[in-house]
């Protein structure tokens, strides 16, 4: 038996290699992969060589990032984390033979895993199970970011995704996958408002057929427009909360700019540039605002173990449950053969191709 494997070999070079698969431990299940989604973020960034794992060396124990060999060399023979699966061999009683489920193990035909070491979300059978790519890791990113605004209210006694949302006004700055999945999410638990603020004609457009309300950064100040529309009280106005889910440093200023004061701003972007023109010396400190970075390698303090990956997910099937029919038509914009992933990958990367959500088929 054979399985392949999409392998980034080196900065632009992206190959599909045959490897034998791997004996089925104890316990353990193989599984034959349905659909596997492109995250163009993470993804990306090892294929243009911007990762920083890629240079340097991670010491996790220490939370830093140090001077030494590269903590993920290439080849990078493991990429991507939205994967759905069947299961064609089990081990153990916990998960059946034909059993559907959301997985992380990466672009690759099929694989085996030990449940108890790794994730397999089993997906009900009322989901459409290409969405099923949202349930493991992408979804629960998002839904994460809710909890921390929630967490940033109410700290350890947040009980609620919609406790960081309900109510409130909520700007929402990217309109790529993390965005609006983030934006469905606030719309979903009860915010008052929610506007999407991206420079793409094409994301805003939709955004706006999911039903989510739009503005162009590009055009008139949007600061100055929402704060005008969002008034609290005297000297007071702007967004409760901010999502910020673009990578890129005028979107953080952005983000900035468009909070009330006393703000905070939830980052779920991952700057691979740097974020040089943020002016810190501005609305951050004259609005007394923060910055809360969101990611999914923990929930907020004291919120576990209460909350984890598998509540987020679950939050997340609820979501595509409500919404799946607007985010299946409109938010994955292309499906693509597995053996056509090297060249989707290296077309992204190159900015040849333009997509919000691609998933590649078995």
């Amino acid at each position: 038996m054979r399985d392949r494997v999409v392998v980034v070999s080196g900065p632009g070079r992206v190959d599909l290699v045959e490897r034998d698969a791997d004996p089925l431990p104890d316990g353990g299940v193989r599984v034959e992969t349905l659909y596997s989604g492109v995250s163009a973020g993470t993804e990306l960034s090892y294929v243009k060589g911007t990762n920083p794992y890629l240079n340097v060396t991670w010491n996790a124990d220490l939370g830093l990032f140090q001077a030494g060999a590269a903590s993920t060399p290439y080849p990078v023979r493991r990429l991507g984390y939205m994967q759905v699966g069947r299961v064609v061999e089990s081990a153990t009683p916990a998960i059946p033979v034909g059993t559907v489920g959301a997985l992380t193990y990466g672009h690759r035909t099929g694989g085996v895993l030990d449940p108890l070491r790794e994730r397999f979300v089993p997906l009900p059978d009322d989901l459409d199970p290409l969405l099923g790519v949202y349930v493991a890791h992408m979804g629960p990113i998002c839904a994460n970011g809710l909890l921390h605004a929630a967490a940033d209210l109410y700290g350890p006694q947040a009980r609620s995704l919609s406790d960081g949302v309900a109510g409130r006004r909520v700007a929402v700055v990217g309109g790529g996958v993390v965005a609006l999945l983030t934006a469905l999410f606030a719309k979903r638990h009860g915010a008052a408002s929610v506007v999407v603020l991206d420079p793409t004609p094409q994301r805003r457009q939709v955004a706006e057929t999911l039903g989510l309300e739009t503005l162009d950064p590009d055009a008139d100040d949007p600061a100055v427009v929402l704060k005008t529309r969002w008034a609290h009280a005297a000297g007071d106005r702007g967004a409760d909360v901010v999502f910020q889910c673009r990578g890129q440093a005028w979107a953080l200023r952005l983000a900035l700019r468009l909070l009330r004061p006393q703000g905070a701003v939830v980052d779920l972007a991952f700057y691979q540039d740097g974020a040089d023109q943020v002016r810190f010396g501005e609305e951050f400190h004259h609005n007394g605002l923060s910055l809360r970075c969101a990611q999914i390698g923990r929930v907020p303090r004291g919120l576990a173990p209460t909350w984890d990956r598998e509540r987020l997910s679950a939050e997340t099937v609820e979501l595509l449950r409500d919404r799946g029919d607007l985010i299946r038509k409109h938010l994955v914009t292309a499906v693509v053969p597995f053996d056509g992933a090297p060249a989707l990958l290296t077309g992204l990367a190159e900015r040849r191709r333009q997509e919000l959500q691609v998933v590649l088929t078995c």
